[in-house]
């Protein structure tokens, strides 16, 4: 397989009242083309820092991320917005994601209209986008209040879909959903893969997610990556005792 995105020794380290915390210690994994690779752990072990790391959201202490063979922490300008074209991610909170002053529709649209589409070839691909995400048209004009929280994940998925990226960060995409609606949005993200060709890293605390829908996780553990595999296998022969006890709290 092609490797799309590489982390290489990423470092991050955070300091409350001087005191240094490692968020982030010197961890290394690659994403290919294609593929979701599940990063999982327990809040505040790291992984949120490492999707934002990627995302130009936080800068590292010092490290490397690739994206097709390219250094991205150090790009700026026309080559940091291209970089959001290519990679996109969706919240946990789905309505704190959008502008409550605008509806789904013109959330949707946005970044179609900053990279200079004209109104009318936005909203006909707004609307192509809804249905993908399986959501009526009638929804473009719903305010983020006016939906719940499934539905509007439905619409941020559409979004982080509109600038045709290569790779979609989901970070903990399904936690503020109940557990039917996590299931609805578990088999859109599985189809929207299938069919599109993207690559997905998937961050959360589930494992019985990450069983479901990657074909790799990674396992993190204050700051490190302790663990990582296919996920039957990691979860049925656990070799760290922090993985055992995580597998022992879900299954």
């Amino acid at each position: 397989m092609q490797k799309l995105l590489e982390v290489k020794d990423l470092k991050k380290t955070f300091y409350k009242n001087k005191v240094p915390l490692m968020a982030v210690n010197k961890i290394s994994f690659d994403v290919y083309k294609g593929e979701c690779l599940g990063l999982v752990g327990e809040s505040g072990c790291g992984k949120s820092t490492t999707a934002k790391i990627i995302t130009h959201l936080a800068a590292p202490d010092s490290g490397s991320v690739l994206l097709d063979g390219e250094e991205t922490l150090f790009l700026r300008g026309r080559k940091e917005r291209e970089l959001y074209q290519k990679i996109q991610m969706v919240f946990q909170a789905p309505q704190d994601s959008f502008d409550p002053r605008h509806t789904l529709g013109d959330g949707i649209m946005e970044s179609m209209r900053n990279q200079g589409m004209k109104k009318a070839q936005a909203r006909e691909r707004m609307y192509e986008l809804l249905n993908m995400v399986e959501l009526e048209h009638k929804f473009a004009s719903r305010y983020p209040h006016e939906v719940s929280g499934g539905q509007c994940q439905r619409a941020a998925i559409a979004r982080a879909l509109a600038p045709n990226p290569q790779l979609i960060i989901c970070d903990e995409a399904t936690s503020a959903l109940d557990v039917t609606v996590q299931a609805q949005i578990v088999e859109l993200l599985r189809k929207l893969q299938r069919e599109q060709g993207l690559s997905l890293l998937l961050i959360c605390h589930d494992l019985a997610l990450v069983q479901a829908l990657c074909e790799r996780v990674l396992v993190m553990y204050q700051g490190k990556i302790v663990e990582q595999g296919v996920p039957d296998e990691v979860i049925r022969h656990p070799r760290e005792e922090y993985t055992k006890v995580l597998v022992d709290s879900v299954f």
